[in-house]
């Protein structure tokens, strides 16, 4: 690893290095933001997509706050370098009403295809902007993880539309979000970088839903499922801040494309979506780049 890895968080804990480590964080935060996507999927049968977007962002805010305040860590939610805890907060909440028009625009195979250029984008970013180098192998790693998703994901060749432009522009988005992220480690807390990520998407997400269309009824499930989401998004972000202190973000990153797998598990055991033979051979694929990324980083 790089030398700026060997550092401590900003109250002076040792921050031990470790690609391994953050490599299983990675696959932990994804394996939650799949189980985030599929609650709002079902949300989203009985309200629009941005609604249920604000409700499971504010439940998120809401918890982490009534958690700071419990444990006496109020403190640690504000950030010590506000600007830059601002700049990637907004990288995201651009992030999100992308891949979110892609969505509305794409099939969503094609949309995650697309978005899942981030891992490479994050290589190439990583050495101009860290310093952090790729050997040989790890690249082909990382290609060859990409390979994996278009064989899980199969995607069709819809024609090219302001779609692909927002679903492009947010994997381009996500990956400066994950190098502010690294850049950020030494002088913010977790919950800093976290707390300043909610706090700038819950207006964008209140915008959003405000002007989508009549409001619909938040029921006693539906407040259910937003307080479930909003728990499971608050710790996909806190476990993939952690994985990005501890781990390069060239390495680590490439784990991203386990959310294909994730997909699949909970698209199986929740919605009864069939279990393809394409969609195991792009998992292996991708465990086997994963493998490599780790092995020859």
């Amino acid at each position: 690893m790089s030398a700026e890895a060997s550092v401590a968080d900003s109250d002076g804990t040792p921050v031990v290095p470790s690609n391994g480590r953050g490599a299983l964080l990675v696959l932990a935060a994804f394996f939650v933001f799949s189980a985030t996507d599929a609650i709002v999927k079902i949300m989203a049968r009985t309200m629009p997509a941005p609604q249920v977007t604000f409700f499971v962002t504010i439940a998120a805010l809401l918890l982490l706050l009534a958690h700071a305040l419990a444990t006496g860590r109020l403190r640690r939610l504000i950030p010590r370098q506000p600007s830059l805890a601002f700049w990637r907060a907004l990288l995201l909440a651009l992030d999100t009403l992308l891949i979110h028009y892609a969505f509305a625009k794409l099939p969503l195979a094609e949309a995650y295809l697309i978005a899942f250029l981030t891992p490479i984008l994050v290589a190439m970013l990583s050495f101009v902007f860290l310093g952090e180098r790729l050997s040989r192998i790890g690249w082909a790693g990382v290609l060859i993880g990409f390979a994996g998703v278009v064989v899980a994901l199969k995607p069709g060749v819809a024609p090219l539309n302001l779609g692909h432009l927002a679903a492009f522009g947010s994997a381009v988005l996500f990956a400066l979000s994950l190098i502010l992220l690294r850049r950020a480690k030494v002088a913010e807390t977790d919950e800093a970088l976290v707390a300043s990520l909610l706090v700038v998407m819950t207006p964008v997400a209140f915008a959003v839903a405000a002007v989508s269309g009549e409001p619909a009824p938040l029921g006693l499930s539906d407040l259910g499922f937003s307080v479930a989401g909003g728990a499971l998004m608050l710790g996909g972000h806190a476990l993939l801040v952690r994985a990005f202190r501890v781990g390069e973000a060239s390495v680590v990153a490439p784990f991203q494309y386990s959310q294909i797998i994730w997909g699949c598990f909970y698209g199986m055991f929740l919605f009864a979506t069939p279990l393809e033979l394409y969609t195991l051979l792009g998992a292996a694929i991708i465990i086997l780049s994963g493998w490599l990324v780790l092995k020859w980083p």
